[in-house]
């Protein structure tokens, strides 16, 4: 696109609004969770629910948002679509709003009312799809119909992000842990929904030297670990992840298996318990990907206790678990989903853990 200078200028005043909003935001909090059954490992959740939008994704949106401006992608009055189960699209709602575009996210039908709400309250509207692969094509479509531009998080999540730097979540983890006790982690412990930022930390750690390993933990019915186990890039799934943020039914382009050490598959039910066990530990609710992190925090400390090593493992808050009193932590919807006496039994069993 030949821009005049009307759109130059437009350009430029969005990636200033963008830059502002970034100077108004503190970084966010590395919270310390001390477990006595753990003396000699130290867990730390850095708490992403804080941003503005909310979650973890308010980061991907703004690079995603900068990324698309600088490309010429995005001129004035351009509508905004996002395939997205929830967050990212909250994110992405509240920085459209901020440069005053239309925005329509193309989300399965299930994703949660609270999620809703509140892309809607940042003037953002949803169109829904019956299966989780239907989003793609749909988004497309719309783009094309609307002569918008489709932001394509799960194309552009790891290449829109400065992973060298510039204070993206990586360098945040690394400058925060510098007075700790153990200020290189054995493990960063993350998700995969674009594989964006799994994708940043593998990269920065690996471009700083650090002695440092990743992990990316997988939901029920998402094809990032058979993918990363066997390497076949066109493995999918019928079903898709009930863990909303986490998991796809297919290998998506920001998803970088060579940058990842480890990788955990963690039952649904599993993921959820951990999601109530941990949110009473820090005294503030999480959200289920955040369960799920904790599950791959916790097999990893437990392997490292059993063979007598000592350090500090850092993962993250991904939003908060306030989006999720009608799903994750309503009884109601487990026992729905078939999944609440499975969810009480690996409460137990977690909290025993705990204790030992």
């Amino acid at each position: 696109m030949n821009y005049n200078q009307h759109g130059r200028d437009w350009v430029a005043s969005a990636v200033g609004i963008i830059e502002a909003d970034y100077q108004r935001s503190a970084d966010t909090h590395l919270i310390l969770l001390n477990l006595p059954s753990f003396p000699d490992i130290d867990f730390y959740f850095k708490d992403e629910s804080t941003h503005p939008s909310g979650s973890l994704k308010h980061r991907l949106a703004r690079s995603l948002f900068l990324y698309a401006l600088c490309n010429g992608w995005i001129a004035e009055n351009t509508p905004i679509i996002e395939a997205s189960s929830g967050s990212t699209a909250v994110s992405e709602a509240y920085f459209a709003q901020l440069l005053g575009l239309p925005f329509i996210a193309v989300m399965p039908r299930s994703t949660s009312t609270d999620k809703v709400q509140a892309i809607e309250f940042y003037g953002g509207s949803c169109h829904f799809v019956d299966h989780p692969s239907e989003v793609y094509s749909v988004s497309r479509r719309i783009a094309d119909e609307q002569q918008g531009h489709f932001m394509d998080q799960f194309t552009f999540a790891e290449r829109a992000t400065d992973w060298r730097g510039n204070n993206n979540i990586a360098e945040s983890i690394f400058r925060q842990m510098e007075r700790e006790r153990y200020p290189i982690p054995s493990w960063i412990v993350v998700g995969a929904g674009t594989g964006g930022t799994s994708a940043t930390i593998g990269r920065f750690v690996r471009y700083e030297r650090y002695d440092c390993q990743l992990c990316v933990v997988d939901p029920e019915n998402s094809v990032f670990y058979p993918y990363w186990k066997s390497g076949d890039d066109q493995v999918t799934s019928e079903r898709g992840s009930r863990v909303e943020g986490i998991g796809r039914p297919r290998v998506e382009p920001s998803f970088i298996p060579s940058i990842v050490d480890h990788m955990l598959c963690i039952p649904d039910c599993a993921g959820f318990a951990a999601m109530r066990v941990l949110s009473k530990l820090l005294n503030r609710r999480v959200g289920g990907s955040t369960g799920t992190n904790f599950c791959g925090v916790m097999a990893l400390a437990q392997q490292m206790k059993t063979e007598g090593k000592k350090g500090s493992i850092v993962s993250l808050i991904c939003d908060s678990g306030e989006r999720y009193l009608n799903t994750y932590f309503d009884d109601t919807w487990l026992s729905e989903h078939g999944l609440l006496d499975r969810v009480q039994k690996e409460i137990s069993l977690l909290e025993s853990k705990l204790k030992d």
